[in-house]
């Protein structure tokens, strides 16, 4: 599942695949932001981690748990 991270006061913004799953993603930042936390963390796919302060989260985009087509789609 593709995770997009809009950073406050940033040009670009974080992109990366995860394992975890959307229920799982949302609720590690509603938590973060609910009880005061200073930083969320997520870890990727390849097992890099990310830790980004939560007074500059701009959006957090959670995309579909949907696997990928392979081959035509009619």
């Amino acid at each position: 599942m593709e995770i997009r991270i809009g950073i406050v006061n940033t040009g670009r913004e974080l992109g990366f695949e995860t394992n975890e799953s959307a229920a799982t993603v949302k609720t590690s930042v509603t938590q973060a932001l609910e009880s005061g936390a200073t930083h969320v963390s997520f870890t990727d796919a390849k097992g890099n981690s990310y830790i980004v302060p939560t007074a500059a989260l701009a959006y957090v985009e959670v995309g579909t748990e949907e696997s990928r087509r392979i081959g035509f789609v009619g």
